[in-house]
């Protein structure tokens, strides 16, 4: 089993943290994706896609999507819960989830990608020739803005993103917060719960992953 993975990236860091919650190690190749590494032959074999992170199993069985694989290691590795554990909790927790993603980190990723000369012609994860829109990068910005006042809200009703116990939603939420820096996007004074979590969560172990 192989982790192909990119350091830098969020989308990756959300498997790594969620593989240090688990307490699971596996072996990684990393794949630069500024230089272009990802879309170029000798990866395209291995994942047509070529996305970050791709995780191949013994069989060859190639998983691409971060959630995806979070939840193989889920199955395989039940405890601590990271995905809920009835119906009720495992539905509340995909829902948090995805708002983190479609709310958060996809409008983070168009101000980064836009806005960056190394992504010209690679606006879109994955692609070559896709030219950049430069005005999704305020775009991109305005709704980032508007997730962390979302975000500072649900904060205020609950210790963590999905209820009383810390989730893959948590590690997304915390993996966008920490992406948005680099557009410089920061929780304010304005965001006392958003705060009071991200320095719970980055205060855990795993976040160093």
């Amino acid at each position: 089993m192989k982790l192909y993975d990119f350091s830098m990236a969020p989308n990756p860091r959300r498997v790594r943290i969620f593989l240090a919650e688990k307490g699971i190690e596996v072996e990684t190749e990393q794949v630069d994706i500024p230089s272009g590494e990802n879309i170029a032959p000798a990866f395209r074999a291995i994942n047509p896609r070529a996305l970050l992170p791709t995780l191949v199993l013994d069989d060859g069985t190639v998983i691409d999507e971060s959630v995806a694989i979070c939840r193989y290691f889920e199955e395989l590795h039940p405890e601590p819960p990271l995905m809920g554990t009835d119906a009720k909790s495992k539905a509340v927790i995909e829902s948090a989830q995805r708002h983190m993603e479609w709310d958060g980190l996809m409008p983070v990723a168009d101000a980064f990608r836009n806005g960056n000369p190394a992504f010209a012609d690679r606006a879109v994860s994955g692609t070559e020739g896709v030219p950049v829109i430069a005005d999704l990068v305020d775009r991109g910005k305005s709704l980032a803005g508007r997730f962390y006042d979302s975000l500072n809200s649900t904060l205020g009703e609950s210790e963590y993103v999905a209820g009383d116990s810390f989730s893959i939603a948590d590690i997304t939420a915390f993996c966008v917060v920490d992406f948005a820096k680099w557009v410089q996007i920061r929780a304010g004074d304005e965001h006392p719960h958003l705060q009071r979590w991200y320095a719970a969560v980055k205060a855990r172990p795993s976040s160093g992953a």
